[in-house]
């Protein structure tokens, strides 16, 4: 259930990439506060403290902004990362009431051994981590569990198979596979060699790196005020 850890903001007076990596730079994290028919604010986090709370799948939290006497409830909305997509250089947080009801993805943690892992070539396939829920932030779940530990060979499970809290309901279609177990095939030998017998070489495909999203560069996108 809801675990609202309390972070400590303060507001931005200056904005822009270059403004933003200074703040980085001495351990900051760049975000912006919406909603509930206020105006953005333009926000630093102390980036070690947010970023350990992300990483175990936190989404609503209570900021407390320096100079003000009350905090503010707010959940997750975006994360923003450097062209790498490596690290986070900006987060967006927007202002909520702990009853009121939401659309949130939470983590899928597997519980169990698949009797289907048992096999020999099997391979487990767990595209999707997270499951869209419809609830209030108050009874938003840290995450979701699913045994597949009767998961065999050939079979899946799917979203309407995971048991949620009560007064959390699915927001996604329950017939959209979350984790399955399939056969490894092995490759025909003559399609990994060349024709004289050589190993074939791999082929190297070039992608275009992603431009950055936000405050990361000089390319990023342009900051939210």
């Amino acid at each position: 259930m809801l675990s609202a850890h309390t972070l400590k903001a303060q507001r931005r007076e200056k904005l822009g990439s270059r403004y933003a990596q200074r703040e980085r730079a001495r351990g900051m994290l760049p975000g912006v506060v919406y909603g509930h028919g206020q105006d953005p604010v333009a926000i630093t986090l102390n980036a070690k403290e947010t970023l350990r709370y992300l990483h175990q799948g936190e989404k609503v939290f209570t900021i407390e902004m320096a100079g003000e006497s009350s905090g503010q409830t707010v959940i997750l909305k975006d994360l923003q990362f450097d062209y790498l997509g490596t690290n986070v250089v900006h987060v967006d947080l927007a202002r909520v009431d702990l009853d009121e009801e939401i659309e949130a993805n939470v983590p899928i943690r597997l519980v169990g051994e698949a009797i289907g892992m048992k096999k020999a070539n099997a391979i487990l396939t767990f595209p999707n981590k997270e499951l869209k829920v419809r609830c209030t932030v108050r009874t938003l779940p840290d995450h979701v569990d699913l045994n597949i530990s009767t998961l065999d060979m050939g079979h899946a499970l799917h979203c309407r198979e995971i048991p949620l809290p009560q007064g959390v309901k699915l927001a996604e279609d329950p017939d959209a596979i979350v984790v399955s177990i399939t056969m490894v095939k092995e490759e025909v030998a003559a399609e990994a060699a060349t024709a004289d017998g050589a190993p074939a070489q791999p082929e190297v495909i070039t992608a275009k790196k992603e431009e950055p999203k936000d405050e990361g560069g000089d390319k990023g996108k342009k900051e939210k005020k």
